[in-house]
């Protein structure tokens, strides 16, 4: 029994840092750096990443986004998903965090890198009225979307399973809409009110749509290619995410709210259990900070940074 809660526990280690044994390296070199970066501790960006809720919100954010039929072409024409979906999560994960603890050269850097491997991903799409469009990743309009869907789904999982935000909603949106500009979104928003508006606009003005390649990314996201003794904790986050969609995403999405008869499974409860077990097999309960945070705080102590917020 023992061997097997330690295989378990080094592979949620590899799975969100493609490492069992020790940190990634990219983490560590988080400590360089001779500027505070784009946010502080005490910040609501910290307050979200440095939570267990991305968990869920990585997962929401890839069913959203699957919904703009130009990012899944690029998606199912220029990435290897199938093969190396890990590959995939991992290069997502370092961008978040190095833009999230990073000083503003490294997370400028991060971006570039994203840029770079961005610039072949183009094509062409049919949208929604028969008319033939060109997609780029690198285009201002579709990473909006990427975005949008992004920061929704971290605050939609965090608003249900986190501690409260510094700040409330309309910080984290508004911190996080650094990452935007980053990545060159043109009107990243500044609110939750905002956010809300321009999902609506998305939806409302048809761009987004389900079809059979949605259909098959919602089955291969239900059903990751992950190690067995990963799968039952991710059924439960899976339907996690579907319990935190709007009503009208799930139905586009064709999925539901498990049930039991009529009668409603405990997801809420459910999860909140399996994100407290995923954060002791990646550390414990003593350890509350990551090996990004950790090394942010220490370029900032190094700096001369306040970090008193420790605790």
């Amino acid at each position: 029994m023992r061997n097997v809660l330690r295989i378990w526990q080094d592979e949620v280690k590899k799975t969100f840092s493609g490492k069992a044994d020790a940190p990634p390296e990219w983490s560590l070199r988080l400590a360089d750096g001779e500027d505070a970066g784009y946010h502080l501790p005490g910040s609501a960006v910290w307050a979200v990443h440095g939570s267990m809720t991305p968990i869920v919100g990585g997962i929401r954010t890839l069913l959203m986004q699957s919904l703009h039929p130009g990012a899944l072409a690029g998606v199912h024409e220029h990435s290897n998903f199938r093969e190396d979906p890990l590959r995939r999560l991992a290069n997502t994960i370092r961008w978040i965090f190095t833009v999230t603890y990073g000083s503003t050269a490294a997370a400028e850097e991060a971006t570039r890198r994203v840029r770079r491997l961005h610039e072949p991903v183009q094509g062409d799409y049919q949208d929604n009225d028969g008319g033939i469009r060109t997609y780029s990743a690198n285009d201002p309009a579709l990473a909006g979307w990427i975005h949008i869907a992004f920061t929704d789904g971290f605050l939609a999982a965090h608003k249900i399973w986190g501690r409260p935000i510094p700040g409330g909603p309309d910080a984290y949106v508004r911190e996080w809409a650094q990452a935007g500009r980053l990545m060159g979104v043109d009107n990243a928003p500044l609110s939750e009110a905002e956010m809300r508006s321009q999902l609506d606009q998305w939806y409302t003005q048809g761009a987004l749509r389900s079809d059979a390649r949605v259909k098959e990314t919602v089955q291969f996201i239900r059903n990751a290619p992950l190690h067995p003794l990963l799968k039952p904790g991710y059924r439960i986050l899976f339907a996690a995410a579907v319990y935190s969609l709007e009503p009208r995403y799930r139905a586009m999405l064709g999925l539901s709210v498990p049930r039991l008869g009529p009668f409603p499974l405990p997801v809420k409860l459910a999860t909140k259990v399996v994100l407290g077990v995923v954060h002791l097999a990646l550390g414990g309960p003593r350890r509350r900070m990551g090996p990004s945070e950790l090394a942010a705080r220490e370029r900032l102590r190094r700096i001369g940074e306040p970090v008193a917020d420790m605790a």
